[in-house]
């Protein structure tokens, strides 16, 4: 018999990790080898264990899902990666694609179609959960047949690790040490988001960041 795909389970509440860990070792072409409770930890564990595939929550603290997939994806290419996320997004599918994942499936219907997107991931086939699939096509359709482009990342993916630490509460000097850069240097990012995002505090950058997905509410 072939040995079960080996899974890395990354997400910040345990209660959710232990039911989806449940719905995978039921199946005999699949195991949860190893877990992680934020983005960081998720990629320190995929590079210390023999992964197959990576399974990420988007909103996680320190790095989200898909910060740590964009990490793995240059450092593992080869490892899979999918998204897990309690946000129903068009934009976090194209997110997800772009940072290497093969999509991704809403938590509320991770029951039904996880183990599907698990062996598509694995099989490096995308992933489209089946609730998504027509809204997907309706909307680029309608944007190609209005001449608009996807919608592309507003802010770089430093500017993206800074606003989600600015939103957690942690300090330029706490960033700083976070990301191995100077505390001036996390100032300039910090004043870079307000102007590009239109807003003016850290207040107004928190509340963009839960309406992204960087953090939960």
């Amino acid at each position: 018999m072939t040995a079960p795909a080996r899974i890395l389970l990354a997400d910040d509440h345990a209660l959710v990790r232990r039911g989806v860990r449940l719905i995978l070792d039921a199946e005999p072409d699949l195991t949860v080898v190893a877990e992680a409770a934020d983005g960081a930890e998720a990629v320190t564990q995929a590079l210390d264990n023999d992964i197959d595939l990576a399974i990420l929550d988007i909103a996680m603290p320190r790095q989200t899902g898909l910060q740590a997939a964009r990490e793995l994806s240059r450092v593992r290419p080869e490892l899979r990666t999918l998204m897990l996320t309690m946000y129903d997004n068009e934009q976090f599918f194209f997110e997800a694609l772009k940072a290497g994942a093969s999509g991704y499936v809403p938590k509320s219907v991770a029951d039904r179609d996880l183990v599907e997107a698990c062996r598509a991931a694995l099989r490096d086939e995308p992933f489209i959960y089946p609730g998504a699939e027509s809204a997907l096509i309706r909307t680029y359709l309608d944007r190609t047949r209005a001449g608009e482009r996807l919608p592309a990342r507003p802010i770089t993916e430093r500017e993206e690790e800074v606003l989600k630490l600015v939103a957690e509460g942690h300090s330029s000097k706490e960033i700083a040490l976070l990301l191995v850069i100077s505390a001036k240097t996390v100032e300039r990012h910090r004043a870079n988001l307000l102007q590009k995002l239109g807003l003016r505090d850290r207040l107004e950058l928190t509340r963009y960041a839960i309406r992204v997905g960087l953090i939960e509410p």
